[in-house]
């Protein structure tokens, strides 16, 4: 599932390439993609003639503004892709789900073999009723900076396992399971630790860890795995999984000690980590 570090990317990108166009048409192919609305054609009436004024990130959700009190959310689940083609003639790649095409040229395509993602547009003024998640997500690593005393008392509060933590949404948005590993291998601390166990050395060490790493993966546009999914906007891999110290190298030797890597399955999901490192 695409994370904060791609969900950003493709933020910056939008930011840079679709802010001030006016949306000419939209064509929904796949019903399931817009499944929060009535029909296709609730979210056709809502885009269409709107300017694109802001590109927004909320956690992993994409917050695109439009004139008129509009705002479209964009959420890529397990798979799916915004991709922007320059001729809205080029050929449609397999389980592209929704088009929207635009006055001054271009197109953006919601792309998602799984269909676990979605696309939806609400007025802006009705988020809170309309969009509950959103106000449920907890701080935002990059955006919301706080001093390490403060990130202490909220890890305080919350006796759980660290990856635990870290992969809740409604405790800091937007990590998942490649960062969280990342992050715990990078501030020398084991997925099962309790977050109320951290000394303040600790906690300042998984709080730098956390801001260091997701402002590393942004520069390296993202991890794209062996499936390769992931992809910006132009179509183009990142390249921060050549980066990853635990993440799907069980066996391999870890950089920083020698000793292999482990896995191990929680909740259903394998974590990373070096059993030498992490303490």
């Amino acid at each position: 599932m695409p994370e904060l570090p791609e969900v950003e990317t493709i933020r910056r990108d939008l930011e840079k390439g679709v802010v001030g166009r006016r949306v000419k048409s939209v064509e929904v192919l796949g019903k399931r993609s817009v499944r929060r609305h009535e029909s296709p054609s609730e979210l056709v009436d809502m885009l269409e003639g709107r300017r694109v004024g802001s590109i927004r990130r909320s956690g992993k959700y994409l917050l695109i503004g439009l004139d008129g009190d509009v705002l479209l959310v964009v959420h890529l689940g397990m798979s799916g892709q915004l991709l922007w083609v320059k001729n809205p003639k080029e050929p449609l790649a397999d389980h592209t789900h929704v088009l929207v095409t635009f006055t001054q040229g271009g197109q953006l395509r919601f792309v998602d073999p799984r269909t676990f993602g979605e696309m939806f547009a609400i007025p802006a003024s009705e988020v809170p009723e309309r969009f509950p998640e959103l106000a449920r997500l907890g701080f935002d690593p990059l955006e919301d900076v706080m001093s390490w005393v403060r990130f202490g008392e909220l890890l305080s509060r919350r006796a759980t396992g660290l990856k635990n933590l870290l992969t809740d949404q409604g405790f800091v948005a937007g990590i998942g399971n490649i960062y969280s590993d990342e992050i715990l291998f990078a501030a020398g601390l084991r997925h099962d630790r309790l977050s109320s166990s951290l000394s303040s050395q600790e906690v300042r060490r998984l709080y730098r860890a956390m801001v260091e790493t997701l402002s590393d993966a942004v520069k390296h546009r993202g991890s794209s795995l062996a499936d390769e999914q992931y992809r910006d906007i132009f179509g183009e891999t990142g390249d921060y999984q050549g980066q990853h110290q635990v993440y799907g190298r069980e066996g391999q030797p870890c950089r920083r000690c020698h000793a292999p890597i482990a896995r191990e399955k929680i909740s259903g999901r394998s974590t990373y980590f070096c059993p030498r490192c992490q303490v």
